[in-house]
Order: structure tokens, then C-alpha cells, then sequence
């Protein structure tokens, strides 16, 4: 089955399951799952997400109903797809996707139990007061991408120590996007490199992006965490092989589409235990109780297919410590 008749009957398939599973056995738990992004992209994250809940005792369409809400990148829609969900009387919320569908939830709602998946600092956002005790209705995982900055362009300097001047692709709207900005450009200062600014908050602002690092001269890219690079990362990567710029990302999916180099948390294990967690809290636990759950453990993947077209030889130091080489 091709990719793209997969991701058509896995989207038809979400929008099925859970009227079906309500109408068979109207008893079910049913919960809610609001995203930020489209079927096409959570496609390679639903099986930890269903992993997660079957490690908790929960089948979709067996024991458990989903109701899915999809923003398609179009952010303006998340408060309403969740005050939808919570007029549903759902038991549990799942907001993944960015910081703003869990923000939106929770504007939606203080009583309803909501388990997010976000990169950003889920205290300096507003989502929870504590990692180890969130308190109120709120808790998930934080996947910390958006803190590893600095490390994703020391690894970029590695990679390509030539290079005097790099571009940093961020959202401006992205929750984080301050910090973000914050650490690449302490980074960049420390390495003793020259840094470009690229702001892109919509599809249409990727290509202009580009024009301006070609205009600005800069010799290698750093793509900073947000949902909506994800959904795009086939368009961000064949622009970066155009231009022949050599670029890190913060998903391995990047890497295995032609990127050359990714560094970040492991995003379907994040689902994974965002999905155990829904199960603890429909057999009785507390949101407020349970601790965010943070990564202790991130993924380097390096295109070397990729490194040779672009003319370049990965340190064997970066070879052995990655989790994943494409040859």
C-alpha cells in the first residue's frame, strides 16, 4: 500500500472509530484527541500513541472510543475544536501537536483531565505550575525540543566547520519561540559564528524564507522546533538540497525524507506515554498527581547519501555516537 493510501484510510479511519465504537457499545470511555497538525503527519506517531494505551489496558474500538480533532496547522481553529470536545463530555483530552492545543484545552476547560504533548517548557507556557506536582487538570510530556538549540548547532558547526554564517528557520508564534531564538543565538556566539534569523509562521512563508538566507549568505541551516515545520518537512528539505545547504532537524522523519541531519527527543515514544498516562487517568488517577514525563534519552540520525551530494564528511566522532546512519 502506498504512503499516501495509507495516511487516506488511517485519517478515515479516525474519523470512523469512534462513532462506530459508540454506537456498537455505548458504554465505552470515550476521550478526546485534539492536534495541531493534520492525519497525514500524526500517521507516524499513532502506533506509540496506541502502544501506550494497550500498556495501560486500552484497544480503541474494544474498551475505548476516540473523538479526533484536527487543526491542519490552522491554529485559529484549535479553541473551538476543543470547546467541541469538551461540549462531548469526553473523559479525557490528549492535546498534542504544539503547546497550543493543550493551551486551548485548557482554556476550555478546568475539570475535564487533559494530557498534552509539547516541546515547549510546559511552566514557562502556562500549562502546569510544577513538573513533579502539575496540579489542577493538567499533565503529559515534555519533550523538551525546543531547549536543544545550542546543541542542534554545535552539531550543525561539526558537521559543517566551514561554514562562517547560519540560518535559524523560526515561528515566530511558536510558544517558545523566544527561548528559542534566546540559545541559538547565545550558541552561535560561543562558536564564534554569524547568525541569520528566518521567521515563518504559515506555508507560504517557507519559500521567502529561503530567499532571504540565499540573500543573507548563509551557509547552513538550523530548523527550529514547531509543529508546522514538521507537517512541511518535505518542502524545508528539498529547498535546503536546491539551495545545497546543510541543514538539522529536530525529528528523525526529516533525515529519512533526504535531510541530513536531525537531533531531538524520541516523538512516538513521547505519544507512547502520553497514551499510558490517559489509561492511568481513566482507571482513577489524578492529573494533578501524575509528573510530566520529560525524555532521558535523544536520537541522532545522519544522512550520509545526503552528506555526499552536499560535499560533505560527518566526523567519524558524530558516526559512532549516531543512534541511526542512512547509507
Amino acid at each position: 500500500m502506498r504512503r499516501r493510501e495509507f495516511i487516506s484510510l488511517l485519517g478515515g479511519a479516525m474519523a470512523s472509530w469512534p462513532l462506530a465504537a459508540r454506537a456498537q457499545q455505548p458504554g465505552l470511555p470515550v476521550i478526546g484527541f485534539v492536534h495541531g497538525a493534520s492525519p497525514g503527519y500524526f500517521a507516524q506517531m499513532a502506533p506509540g500513541f496506541s502502544q501506550g494505551l494497550k500498556e495501560a489496558g486500552y484497544i480503541a474500538g474494544q474498551n475505548l472510543a476516540i473523538e479526533y480533532r484536527w487543526a491542519d496547522g490552522h491554529n485559529d481553529r484549535l479553541p473551538v475544536l476543543a470547546a467541541e470536545l469538551v461540549a462531548r463530555r469526553v473523559a479525557v483530552i490528549v492535546a498534542a501537536g504544539g503547546t497550543r492545543p493543550a493551551l486551548a484545552a485548557k482554556a476550555a476547560t478546568s475539570t475535564i483531565p487533559i494530557v498534552f504533548v509539547s516541546a515547549a517548557d510546559p511552566i514557562r507556557t502556562g500549562l502546569v505550575a510544577s513538573l513533579n506536582r502539575p496540579g489542577g487538570n493538567v499533565t503529559g510530556v515534555s519533550l523538551i525540543g525546543s531547549a536543544l538549540e545550542a546543541k542542534k548547532l554545535g552539531l550543525l558547526h561539526e558537521v559543517a566547520p566551514r561554514v562562517s554564517t547560519i540560518a535559524a528557520l523560526i515561528d515566530p508564534d511558536y510558544p517558545d519561540a523566544k527561548s528559542q531564538l534566546d540559545d541559538v543565538q547565545a550558541a552561535a556566539g560561543r562558536i564564534g559564528v554569524q547568525l541569520v534569523t528566518l521567521s515563518a509562521n504559515r506555508e507560504g512563508a517557507i519559500d521567502a524564507a529561503f530567499v532571504t538566507l540565499v540573500q543573507r549568505g548563509a551557509g547552513a541551516l538550523i530548523v527550529g522546533e514547531d509543529v508546522l515545520f514538521a507537517a512541511l518537512k518535505e518542502q524545508i528539505v528539498a529547498l535546503a538540497a536546491r539551495h545545497a545547504i546543510p541543514a538539522i532537524y529536530f525529528q528523525k522523519e526529516f533525515v529519512t525524507a533526504g535531510g541530513l541531519i536531525s537531533y531531538g527527543p524520541h516523538f512516538a515514544d513521547g505519544y507512547r506515554q502520553a497514551g499510558v498516562y490517559v489509561g492511568r487517568i481513566l482507571k482513577g488517577e489524578k492529573p494533578g498527581d501524575l509528573p510530566v514525563v520529560q525524555p532521558t534519552k535523544f536520537e541522532m540520525v545522519i544522512n550520509l547519501k545526503t552528506a555526499k551530494a552536499l560535499g560533505l564528511e560527518v566526523p567519524p566522532t558524530l558516526l559512532v555516537l549516531a543512534d541511526e546512519v542512512i547509507e
